[in-house]
């Protein structure tokens, strides 16, 4: 068997985006496959490894549209195991209200929806995908996402073709509590207890990548305690997460409305572990966003 070869296996909700996934898996020069019954995964996998074999990257969706076939898709994948196969599982989910609102747009009913009602098929699902989602190598909420910033996301970091100096990809958030906490971070930093600069007249227009926000929530005492011990708490976690095998990691940094100090903070957090040889994306959910 041919070690080379990787799937990738999409799944999620429904109307979370896997559609819009595939189509970047097949960007990169993947095979892909929709909607394909768990049950093929293995002989897929077989044909991929066979001799004069030229697909050595498979991505395929494997959703509830399945039905009797998704029960058995950790049974196959324990088999991928035994090929010697390596894959990934990529699980995108959204909130409620947003799923509700796609279905509405496209008039398309939800697959578990038997007298039309979204949210029921909606709740079904999530019970139904909550062991598999426990499963997945990367979790993406695709609430806030446009479809370019999903495939920019995947580009970026299931797809990355470098490989990860530290063997981990790491997306640093900032995020605004008054939104919402981010449903895929692993872990979430609160630094609502620093000195806000919205109510400084002169840097409440600016956000914390400016200069003077910077040294307004970075140069304070607090400040630097609070970093010196989350910077070695990260410094600590990291090459554990690495030799678990964990190959992507979101940390998320939250203050009261996205645009300041968890800003700031994220901008900091990031340089310390670039500095540190890892590979770091840096996403500021909520900057300048208003409500």
């Amino acid at each position: 068997m041919n070690p080379d070869v990787e799937f990738a296996i999409i799944t999620g909700l429904s109307g979370a985006g896997k559609s819009e996934a595939i189509k970047c898996f097949e960007d990169m020069g993947f095979f892909c496959i929709d909607n394909l019954p768990p049950s093929l995964i293995p002989k897929m996998a077989e044909l991929c490894t066979l001799p004069g074999s030229k697909v050595r990257q498979v991505a395929v969706v494997c959703d509830v549209r399945g039905r009797e076939f998704f029960d058995t898709l950790f049974e196959e994948l324990k088999k991928l195991k035994l090929l010697r196969i390596k894959y990934q599982i990529l699980f995108l989910e959204a909130s409620d209200e947003v799923l509700v609102k796609r279905f509405k747009e496209t008039r398309r009913r939800h697959p578990l929806s038997k007298e039309g009602a979204i949210v029921d098929g909606i709740h079904q699902e999530r019970h139904i995908m909550e062991q598999l989602r426990g499963q997945a190598n990367l979790i993406i909420d695709t609430s806030e996402l446009a479809p370019f910033e999903l495939k920019d996301k995947i580009r970026t970091v299931v797809l990355q073709k470098d490989k990860q100096k530290k063997g981990v990809m790491i997306t640093i958030m900032s995020f605004g509590y008054k939104f919402g906490m981010p449903l895929d971070a692993d872990l979430v930093m609160d630094v609502r207890f620093l000195p806000n600069p919205h109510y400084v007249e002169s840097l409440r227009h600016f956000d914390g990548m400016d200069e003077k926000v910077c040294e307004f929530v970075l140069n304070r005492s607090e400040s630097q305690t609070f970093l010196r011990k989350f910077l070695g708490l990260l410094a600590f976690l990291l090459p554990r997460y690495v030799a678990e095998g964990k190959t992507h990691l979101t940390i998320a940094v939250g203050c009261t409305g996205g645009t300041h100090r968890s800003v700031a903070i994220a901008e900091e957090t990031a340089k310390f572990l670039r500095e540190r040889d890892y590979n770091v994306v840096v996403r500021h959910r909520d900057n300048g966003r208003k409500k």
